[in-house]
């Protein structure tokens, strides 16, 4: 880890599971910050159990080493009048408490926000629900594919026949989590300026509504819902060639781009018939006509041709293809991370300070790792 990192004394307690939470924990880490997650006597942070793919590492899930990287572990029963008791003298002494348990369970615990500020008035209590605190859907289950259908989100990807299509990850929970971070940040800037604490508050569902702004301001605005294409789908706002092709060995990506200089960049004299103003009335007819000349040629031939003409397209990779590419290995995007039983390679934090990309080799915690190095550094004395 780099020497000097913005939120280096910085002290946050993580209760929390799963993934919106325990990302922007892994993010307030990153930064510098020294990161407690408080967990379950014997169970510990659900996502422990959360295998994808039945991929396991330290008796934990791959999933939940990815996202806890870099933190420390202690465990204490919220219904321990002792743990109860430690936790507050750890609270007193902490500047940031996260979680993301469903409304009114901290409270019932006695560790709602109102409670915690008599504790430590300077504390930042940053967390996370799936619908709001109030309202019909507060009780409902804060789960990523949920609330990517009742947020409309499936709505917007795939193409005009198909069924809703969701995004193939957790989208909602990588976003809350990111904004968090955020909210996290300007209340630290305040309590600086003001010496005052904060309570930040966000749901699963406020974010996808704030990621889908675009959309919603244009239904807001016509009362229309966004309509697809039926074919070679990208982003239902906009017209022809906005999509992915088929070409005659793998698939391009066409972004925004002049019909007439497509046309006569990639030859196809069909393509020349529309004018401008016909690119999305007649999007799916284009798109058509621009399908069966693309897959007469390879993708290195189109986008030879693109690339020269100054129009915007990329070949489409699937993760071998990218991490072989030059231009990713010049991110150097990947990190090791040393675990009990070997390394794990997985990203490292996309910010780079002062020219610096920010590496962390900690491994995620063994459950209550840390107990006794917690008590003794920040407890007894």
């Amino acid at each position: 880890m780099m020497m000097g990192l913005p939120l280096q004394g910085l002290l946050v307690l993580e209760f929390s599971q799963y993934l919106s939470a325990p990302s922007a924990g892994l993010r307030l880490a990153d930064l510098g910050a020294r990161v407690i997650k408080i967990e379950r006597p014997g169970t510990g942070d659900a996502g422990r159990k959360l295998a994808i793919k039945n991929l396991w590492v330290d008796d934990s899930s791959l999933l939940f080493h990815t996202i806890n990287r870099n933190k420390e572990s202690i465990t204490a029963d919220l219904n321990n009048e002792e743990d109860r008791a430690l936790l507050l003298k750890l609270i007193a002494k902490s500047d940031v408490v996260l979680h993301n348990y469903r409304p009114g369970v901290m409270e019932k615990k006695g560790f709602g926000y109102e409670a915690l500020q008599t504790v430590n008035p300077r504390l930042i209590y940053a967390e996370i629900s799936g619908y709001g605190k109030k309202g019909p859907w507060k009780n409902k289950p804060g789960q990523d594919l949920l609330l990517q259908s009742i947020t409309g989100l499936t709505h917007t990807t795939g193409n005009g026949q198909q069924a809703p299509v969701p995004f193939g990850i957790a989208i909602a929970d990588i976003l809350c989590g990111a904004q968090l971070v955020q909210g996290v940040l300007a209340a630290l800037i305040r309590r600086q300026k003001t010496g005052k604490g904060a309570l930040i508050e966000l749901s699963l569902m406020e974010s996808l509504l704030d990621f889908q702004f675009e959309l919603l301001t244009t239904y807001y605005t016509n009362g229309q819902q966004p309509s697809r294409s039926d074919r070679n789908n990208g982003h239902p706002l906009l017209g022809a060639p906005y999509g992915l092709y088929a070409t005659a060995d793998g698939h391009i990506a066409l972004a925004m781009m002049d019909i007439s200089a497509l046309a006569k960049a990639i030859n196809c004299e069909p393509l020349e018939q529309y004018a401008k103003d016909l690119v999305f009335s007649s999007r799916d007819e284009i798109k058509a006509t621009l399908a069966k000349h693309l897959v007469t040629q390879p993708s290195a031939y189109w986008l030879q041709r693109l690339h020269t003409a100054g129009l915007w397209a990329m070949e489409v990779l699937d993760w071998k293809q990218m991490r072989d590419h030059a231009g990713y290995k010049s991110l150097r995007m990947e990190q090791q991370i040393k675990t009990a039983n070997g390394n794990i390679t997985t990203t490292r934090c996309p910010i780079r300070i002062n020219g610096q990309r920010l590496f962390a080799s900690a491994a995620a915690p063994q459950l209550g790792e840390h107990n006794e190095k917690v008590k003794n550094e920040l407890l007894n004395h």
